[in-house]
């Protein structure tokens, strides 16, 4: 299995940056598919991006297409993503998730993910 630990959440004002950064740890990290989501209070938790094992295939939310960037390390076994122009309807607890599922280059429904982080909060203010 493997261990997800994320972090660069923040607050920051409406038009600006952030770069969450998700540490993975156990299993090797390239075997795994990885996403990110978030969820805002009261609300499901949403599909954000996803990337595939080696990083040559990513997909997006329609929401933050355009502004956000998905990426990976394989060697330093770190997902990343990049966040610009953000709004404050991105404002929510965002997560770092795996999937062993060998299946598909990338995966947007939460279910296909066996491995959570414990999400870091992004605020965006206005």
């Amino acid at each position: 299995q493997v261990q997800l630990v994320e972090s660069g959440g923040g607050l920051v004002q409406a038009g600006g940056s952030l770069r969450l950064a998700c540490a993975a740890s156990g299993r090797t990290f390239s075997q795994y598919v990885m996403g990110w989501f978030r969820q805002a209070p009261g609300m499901e938790r949403e599909f954000v991006a996803a990337i595939s094992k080696i990083g040559g295939v990513v997909y997006y939310a329609d929401s933050v297409k355009g502004r956000f960037t998905i990426s990976r390390d394989n060697a330093k076994n770190t997902l990343y993503l990049q966040m610009n122009v953000l709004k404050p309807d991105d404002t929510a607890v965002y997560y770092c998730a795996a999937a062993s599922y060998s299946g598909s280059y990338y995966y947007t429904h939460k279910s296909s993910y066996d491995y959570w982080g414990q999400g870091t909060q992004v605020t965006v203010s206005s």
